[in-house]
């Protein structure tokens, strides 16, 4: 009977439990009918990261960068000082379902404490002054004015020229720039109008207003304004202004000295085997002209030979910023002559002959010299009275351009210079008369320039050996051949193969004996090479 009892209790517990776990299925599936399936909608937790430490969680990426201004505010509000924070801020997204994000307050609180470490006061509002590509920074824009003023100073005795700073009104950005006022005139020196006409003086004295052209020849010497003219600055100037700590400002004195010394250093070129003085002047962007008066103690001219290894200035030293000026002076003076040259088309340009030797003469004139910086660099005559007349120079001289010479093989060391050595081996000569290059026999040997070959065959001690005529009455010999390959009375061309390297005649190995003769005597190779 108990037994029963037991039974039918737990067939209820059964039926109850069933209906109760249908009756909660039909309720989740009536609830969960009524809700949206989860889609990926993108990041919506965001991390951020302040100079590299992490101050919070926020769930809306653009309240990170205004909480971070809010922060820089808080910390600028507890100074009456201008402060310079940094602030680098880095942004994480996530995307998740659930999660916890900080109040305002609290990453502000983190942010403030990590900018605070950071805060730089002093810092103030300076300017920037641009020399083409060199820059200074100064404490404030009369500053700027003054480093500039100094520049002109340096050759403007009398105060006449002045330096003003206005806006640009051509540029995008506020931009500074200084104009050169002439005090006496009142007027903006211009750039364009700096140079020297090309109608000559006359014009010029116009152009500056300093007299009519007919008043010219008849005024007296005492009567011309003597002085500087004109005055400018060469290099494009500009001045920007901004907020920088102190320790990048330059003090006004270190900044004058800085802008207005020269430079050490002048730039140099080494001549090379090959090198031309059009070459070099196309090379560094110098015109020749310029390269010779550069340099008066190895050109003469644009016409003069230059030689493997020497050293040409190509830039003169100056300071940052050069001015250009023009100075009108009076002066009792020896004067020369202008040099008159006779062209003769049938000489080389190495070619000359004085045919009048001149003699100088003596004069009064008033003179406007043009200056870069301290260099004069031309000057125009005014008026002058000539006491005693110059002879000028006439010379006469040659248009062609001389032949060139090259090295008449490719690769190789020089085993031997021109001039004093040891005999090697006992066989050579101890005063050397051309270089050797050690090449490997049978290397091809080439004209060195063009010409008619006067001999090629068995020289005694030169072995094998080739002689070519040129036709600026130089002489090349190539010597110890193996093998020719032209013959007497041929023509050739600078470059083209007349023979083989070897070591016949008197040799102790194979190499290229090689002499260049001018009027009959052997000289350095390397000079002309």
């Amino acid at each position: 009977m108990k037994h029963e009892i037991i039974k039918r209790t737990h067939k209820r517990i059964e039926l109850s439990f069933v209906f109760s776990s249908l009756f909660t299925l039909i309720i989740l599936l009536f609830l969960l009918n009524g809700i949206p399936k989860f889609e990926h909608t993108g990041d919506n937790t965001f991390y951020l990261y302040l100079n590299g430490e992490a101050v919070g969680v926020v769930d809306d990426e653009a309240s990170a960068e205004h909480l971070l201004i809010e922060s820089r505010r808080a910390i600028a509000s507890k100074s009456s000082s201008l402060m310079f924070m940094t602030g680098d801020l880095y942004v994480r997204g996530e995307e998740r379902l659930f999660g916890k994000v900080d109040s305002d307050a609290k990453v502000m609180e983190a942010m403030e404490k990590i900018l605070s470490k950071t805060v730089d006061q002093n810092v103030q509002r300076t300017c920037t002054v641009k020399i083409e590509d060199y820059m200074i920074t100064l404490r404030n824009l009369d500053d700027a004015r003054k480093v500039l003023q100094a520049a002109l100073d340096l050759y403007d005795d009398s105060g006449r020229f002045k330096v003003e700073l206005s806006n640009s009104q051509d540029r995008d950005f506020n931009v500074i720039t200084p104009t050169v006022i002439d005090t006496y005139s009142g007027e903006e020196v211009v750039k364009e109008e700096f140079e020297l006409p090309a109608e000559g003086v006359a014009d010029y004295a116009k152009t500056w207003g300093l007299t009519e052209i007919e008043d010219e020849e008849s005024k007296n010497f005492e009567d011309f304004e003597l002085g500087v003219l004109a005055m400018n600055f060469i290099e494009e100037v500009e001045i920007g202004q901004g907020y920088l700590p102190n320790s990048q400002v330059t003090s006004l004195a270190d900044a004058i000295e800085a802008v207005t010394k020269e430079q050490e250093t002048p730039g140099e070129y080494e001549i090379k085997s090959g090198d031309t003085l059009s070459g070099i002047s196309m090379a560094v962007n110098i015109p020749m002209e310029t390269l010779v008066s550069l340099n008066p103690d190895k050109l003469e001219t644009v016409n003069s030979t230059i030689h493997v290894g020497d050293v040409l200035t190509i830039t003169v030293p100056g300071p940052e910023l050069s001015v250009e000026r023009v100075e009108r002076i009076y002066v009792e003076e020896v004067y020369d002559a202008d040099v008159i040259y006779i062209d003769n088309d049938e000489w080389y340009t190495t070619q000359t002959k004085i045919l009048q030797q001149p003699s100088s003469g003596y004069r009064k004139a008033i003179l406007d010299k043009h200056y870069t910086n301290e260099k004069e660099v031309s000057k125009e005559v005014v008026k002058e009275e000539i006491l005693l007349e110059a002879v000028p120079k006439i010379v006469e001289r040659g248009t062609q351009i001389p032949p060139t010479y090259v090295k008449p093989i490719s690769g190789g060391r020089i085993s031997s210079y021109f001039g004093y050595r040891k005999s090697p081996g006992g066989i050579g000569s101890t005063y050397h008369k051309g270089v050797d290059w050690y090449v490997p026999l049978g290397t091809p040997v080439y004209a060195s320039s063009g010409g008619t070959v006067r001999s090629a065959g068995w020289g005694s001690g030169y072995g094998y050996v080739v002689y070519i005529d040129h036709p600026d009455g130089r002489q090349t010999r190539y010597a110890h051949c193996s093998k020719l390959v032209v013959s007497a009375g041929q023509y050739v061309n600078q470059g083209d193969l007349i023979a083989y390297s070897g070591s016949t005649g008197n040799s102790t190995g194979p190499h290229l004996h090689f002499e260049i003769l001018i009027n009959g005597t052997q000289v350095n190779p390397l000079d002309y090479l």
